[in-house]
C-alpha cells in the first residue's frame, strides 16, 4: 500500500482541486498516508500551512521525512481520525481526503466532520475510486476472481470499494447543498505502468494485511490467492495490457 500511495502526487490524484488552492490557505489533508500529495499542496498554499492527518503514526514518520527531504517548512502531521477530527470548528479553508472514504465505516459522518472544521467558505474536497468501474484489457479471468473478491473483502471489513459513484450522495447527506461532482482516470498502459501495478497487486493478493483478511475471513484460501496473483502477472506480461480505474470527485463549498 505505500508503495502505491508513494506514486501518488497532486497533479495525478488532485488536479481537480488544484484550481481552487491559492497562497495563504490552511488546508487539512486526512488520511494523508506517506504524504506525497500532502507535500505538493503544501508547496500550492505556501506560506499558508497544511496539517496531513492519518491513524497511524508509523506512517506519518514517511511523511514527515518526505517533508523534510523537499524542505517544506509549513507542514506538520498529527494522528487523528475523520470520524473525529482533534481540531476545533471551522479552522480550515480546505479540507482534503484521497481514497479516504471507501474504507469508512460511516463516509456520511466523516464527511460531517470535515465539513465541521471547515470555516465559512471553505471547499471539502474528496476523491475515491470506484472499483466495479475498473476495466482491464486483456481479459485475463483471473482479473475477474480478483475484482468479486476484493470486493468482498473490503465490505466485511465495513468499508465501500464502489464509493467514486457514491460521494455525491454521501455529501449530500452530510449536509452540502453546494456540490461540484466530477470523474477523472488513472490508466496504466505503459510497459514500466504494467510492471508497476501488476507487481504490487501480485504482491499485495498475497502478502498483506488484505491477504490475510482474505483468509482469515473465509473468503479464498492460500492457493487461490496465488492463482488471482498470477493471472496479476500474466496481465502485466502483455504488451497489450491496459487498466483504467475510475474515480469519483466532489468539492463542497
Amino acid at each position: 500500500m505505500l508503495r502505491s500511495h508513494t506514486w501518488r502526487t497532486a497533479a495525478n490524484s488532485a488536479a481537480y482541486l488544484l484550481p481552487e488552492l491559492r497562497p495563504g490557505r490552511r488546508l487539512l489533508d486526512v488520511g494523508c498516508g506517506p504524504g506525497t500529495v500532502t507535500a505538493d499542496l503544501a508547496a500550492r498554499v505556501a506560506p499558508g500551512r497544511v496539517t496531513g492527518a492519518d491513524t497511524a503514526p508509523e506512517i506519518l514518520r514517511r511523511a514527515r521525512a518526505t517533508a523534510a527531504g523537499r524542505g517544506l517548512e509549513n507542514v506538520d502531521f498529527t494522528v487523528t481520525d475523520v470520524s473525529a477530527l482533534g481540531f476545533p470548528d471551522a479552522v480550515f479553508d480546505v479540507v482534503h481526503a484521497h481514497q479516504l472514504l471507501q474504507h469508512v465505516a460511516d463516509p456520511v459522518g466523516a464527511l460531517r466532520e470535515m465539513r465541521r472544521v471547515l470555516r465559512p467558505g471553505g471547499v471539502a474536497a474528496a476523491r475515491d475510486s470506484d472499483y466495479a468501474g475498473m476495466i482491464w484489457y486483456p481479459r485475463v479471468p483471473g482479473l475477474d476472481d480478483w475484482s468479486d473478491l476484493y470486493r468482498r473483502v473490503a465490505r466485511s471489513g465495513g468499508g465501500e470499494p464502489d464509493a467514486g459513484r457514491r460521494l455525491l450522495s454521501w455529501a449530500r447527506e452530510a449536509g452540502f447543498t453546494e456540490i461540484t461532482p466530477s470523474a477523472s482516470v488513472w490508466c496504466y498502459a505503459t510497459p514500466e505502468e504494467r510492471a508497476w501495478w501488476s507487481g504490487l497487486w501480485a504482491e499485495r493478493t498475497v502478502a498483506s494485511s488484505y491477504a490475510d483478511r482474505a483468509v482469515d475471513g473465509g473468503h479464498a484460501t492460500r492457493e487461490e490467492l496465488r492463482r488471482i496473483a498470477d493471472a496479476w502477472r500474466t496481465w502485466g506480461s502483455s504488451p497489450d495490457g491496459w487498466f483504467t480505474v475510475p474515480h469519483g470527485e466532489i468539492l463542497c463549498r
